[in-house]
């Protein structure tokens, strides 16, 4: 079996994630393809950020849909990681990508290579952010059937169910992952930094999105199903079902030697890494 590879948000153990030295640091790895997560400007601009505040990856703070892609061109996106940049993988200043700069520069990479593109989204769907991407993709000559713009073969992900069932009504299930993690109340409390009783309410509405999701796989909806390395341990029967049914596992994030045997053992076809020229090294 050959195991694809996906560089989460770039090479990011290598370089900060989600700039231009991280992605061309994948393409140097030879990745099989490229994870990054979107968000909307002030001014309507799809930038590759994670979080909706800029505060942890840059040297300042705000919400990133309040800024506009002309105040966030003067941060420094890079410097936070510790590593020197190389002058063929730009300046600090050329660091923050938006997606039609990423499109370009995978367009530009002589390979074919895959595009995951994740939306991230609170207790609350909105279609603004995806129906943006996916203008921008058609700009591209993106064909919605076989999701494919030149070299770039692209697929869409989220953890919320009504972004999937959106996508679902433009774009075959093919191309649709849903994301699926494994929800306990204490790590929900402390990375949302909760209380004992919202921390609980809070892990429910998020377990229940995942049983939602999870049905999403076994109808169909989504042929892609991401499971996070925790939940492939977690529930290795959901995991099981889902490859017997045809669907292809995308697991996230695999770094190390021992998750990427528990992957080969459940059957998985891809993995999302920051390290993705060791987890090469790792299956020769």
């Amino acid at each position: 079996m050959t195991v694809q590879i996906y560089a989460h948000r770039g090479s990011s153990a290598a370089f900060a994630e989600h700039t231009r030295a991280a992605y061309l640091q994948t393409l140097a790895d030879g990745a099989d393809g490229v994870e990054c997560d979107l968000h909307l400007t002030a001014d309507g601009e799809l930038v590759l950020l994670h979080d909706d505040d800029v505060a942890r990856t840059s040297n300042s703070a705000g919400l990133v849909a309040e800024l506009t892609l002309a105040q966030l061109r003067t941060l420094d996106f890079s410097s936070w990681h510790g590593v020197v940049i190389p002058p063929d993988y730009g300046t600090i200043a050329t660091q923050l990508l938006t997606l039609p700069q990423l499109l370009e520069l995978l367009a530009a990479a002589g390979r074919p290579i895959a595009l995951a593109l994740e939306f991230k989204y609170g207790a609350t769907f909105k279609p603004q952010l995806v129906d943006a991407a996916l203008k921008t993709l058609r700009s591209f000559g993106w064909d919605s059937e076989k999701s494919s713009a030149g070299n770039i073969h692209v697929s869409f992900m989220s953890f919320h169910p009504d972004a999937v069932k959106h996508l679902a009504a433009q774009i075959p299930a093919a191309h649709l992952c849903q994301l699926l993690e494994n929800v306990q109340v204490a790590g929900v409390r402390e990375e949302l930094d909760m209380g004992a009783i919202t921390g609980r309410t809070a892990a429910f509405l998020m377990r229940r999105a995942m049983a939602e999701g999870e049905r999403l796989i076994d109808d169909g909806v989504a042929q892609l199903a991401g499971p996070g390395v925790e939940y492939l341990r977690a529930h290795p029967g959901n995991a099981a079902r889902w490859v017997a049914a045809g669907r292809v596992l995308r697991v996230w994030t695999v770094d190390t030697a021992e998750d990427l045997a528990l992957c080969l053992a459940a059957g998985v076809e891809q993995v999302t890494s920051n390290r993705p020229r060791e987890i090469r090294e790792l299956l020769r």
